[in-house]
């Protein structure tokens, strides 16, 4: 028993491509797009790091086990 085939309601056209995005793969990077834009326009939100030991060495640690 052969298996029913589905054919095109319209023909490819030679040289072109279908290609269908969900919507979230437009509004995601858009998305994120507008978050960073807000975060570097107000640069008076922006505060200096203070030096907290505890990540400091952290990376100081990280950095002698990748120059072993």
């Amino acid at each position: 028993m052969p298996a029913p085939t589905h054919t095109r309601s319209h023909p490819a056209t030679p040289g072109s491509v279908d290609i269908r995005l969900p919507w979230w793969a437009l509004a995601l990077p858009a998305l994120a797009f507008a978050a960073l834009l807000l975060l570097i326009l107000n640069p008076a939100d922006a505060h200096a790091a203070t030096g907290d030991p505890a990540v400091t060495h952290l990376f100081e640690r990280v950095q002698r086990i990748v120059n072993r």
